[in-house]
């Protein structure tokens, strides 16, 4: 039934796939992080998951897409001659490189993986930015470029230390795009068949974090976090219905996805905490309940995540904190309920990723290590443990390396990378 509703409303609001099955864009079919898939393995077996293929590509930090038949993937080559980006298109079943795209992008981040933001598919078109900002309009089946714009030098951005980060989201003929240009250009929408801009909105700092799109009142709502603040904008316009500052104390570290269960919305950041967002639901309008902030990244209150997005389950949110514990915090003021570091090896930015199946979690840690578990108000519950891939050192090198990338769940088979390969593991 759930499919069957986002194909409903999916031609007029977020992008749409062909499939109810694939994974198109960040975090899934409604960048939700969720999957309807009953036929999954209840355990995990020991040891490690076999894997159906594996296939090298370079270092970087974003996760792989899905969509019909196909896995699209960025990444990076660097030597002392040159640094170019990749864009990567295999087929789903064979792991067989279907295409690629190379364009020069030298970097002058920090942290020089490669690109960050997962490829986003709508229709017969793959859009991809990369970590400086140069954005492609890719044809599905051949690779060829149908577009393209260099957004660093176009709007003169601001660049953030770790680059452009927020993966494209297509909304009806548009592409939202968290850019970080001069002026009112922090954010822009993009016309899907030309590139060209139809408008841009909010003078402010770019973050990392990917836009989402909630309803208020009838009206869709395409919501921004920012360097600066969470904001909900016109789709069609780019007009701003609300906007809750958030400023950085120190710098911007807000990766996560903002996540909402209709009546809330919510951040949370390593830096600067979490804060909590009253939705209205009569019109497009929102007030702050709460942010809670610790003394430092390591003195946390509440919650301060790092990589992996939190979500919210009845009265509660769950989130992974600073150096990896698994936190509830109450919806209504943020009090913490419990904490666990059974999930993953506490260490500086430790990070889970989490699929939800119904109400099981499908966790990947930053070890490699896939985990079934649950959570409820009452505690933490783990019920199989295995080995996916191993974590490399090029994203992060210290502690044996990292896998920091979102995976994907399609069809039945789940889809992970790491710095030196992406690879395919049937959950059925």
């Amino acid at each position: 039934m759930r499919a069957c509703v986002f194909v409903c409303c999916v031609f007029s609001s977020l992008a749409a796939v062909s499939h109810a099955d694939d994974w198109p864009q960040w975090r899934g079919l409604q960048r939700d992080g969720v999957i309807d898939e009953p036929g999954l393995m209840q355990t995990l077996p020991e040891g490690a998951l076999p894997r159906r293929w594996t296939v090298p590509v370079g270092p970087g930090y974003s996760g792989p897409t899905i969509a019909a038949g196909r896995v699209f993937l960025t990444d990076r080559q660097a030597d002392q001659k040159q640094q170019t980006e990749r864009i990567l298109c295999f087929d789903a079943a064979t792991g067989k490189e279907l295409w690629s795209h190379v364009y020069e992008a030298v970097y002058t981040i920090g942290y020089k993986a490669g690109p960050r933001a997962s490829v986003t598919v709508h229709g017969d078109r793959a859009l991809a930015v990369g970590a400086m900002g140069h954005f492609h309009c890719l044809d599905v089946e051949t690779g060829k470029v149908l577009w393209q714009r260099d957004l660093a030098s176009e709007l003169d951005i601001q660049m953030p230390i770790w680059g452009i980060a927020s993966a494209p989201l297509v909304y009806q003929n548009k592409i939202i795009q968290i850019a970080g240009g001069k002026g009112k250009a922090c954010v822009i929408a993009m016309d899907l068949q030309s590139g060209e801009t139809v408008w841009s909105a909010l003078e402010e700092p770019a973050g990392y974090s990917a836009p989402i799109v909630i309803q208020q009142g009838g009206q869709d709502v395409v919501v921004c976090w920012t360097g600066g603040s969470v904001s909900g904008l016109n789709p069609q316009t780019g007009e701003v219905f609300w906007n809750i500052p958030l400023k950085p104390r120190n710098m911007p570290i807000n990766i996560a996805t903002p996540v909402t269960d209709g009546k809330h919305l919510f951040v949370s950041s390593f830096y600067d905490g979490s804060m909590m967002i009253r939705l209205d639901a009569d019109r497009p309008a929102a007030t702050k309940m709460w942010h809670r902030v610790g003394r430092d990244e390591q003195n946390t209150d509440a919650l301060h995540c790092m990589i992996g997005t939190p979500f919210l389950q009845g009265d509660y949110v769950y989130g992974t904190d600073s150096y990896g514990e698994l936190r509830c915090l109450k919806i209504a003021n943020g009090d913490r309920v419990w904490e666990s570091d059974a999930v993953v090896p506490r260490a500086r930015w430790a990070t889970v990723h989490t699929i939800h199946d119904g109400q099981r979690l499908i966790m990947l840690n930053d070890q490699g290590e896939l985990v079934f578990g649950t959570v409820s108000p009452s505690g933490y519950s783990e019920s199989s443990r295995t080995k996916l891939l191993a974590p490399t050192k090029i994203q992060l090198p210290r502690r044996g390396g990292v896998t920091w990338a979102h995976p994907a769940i399609a069809n039945g088979v789940i889809y992970a990378r790491n710095d030196e390969q992406l690879v395919s593991a049937s959950l059925q």
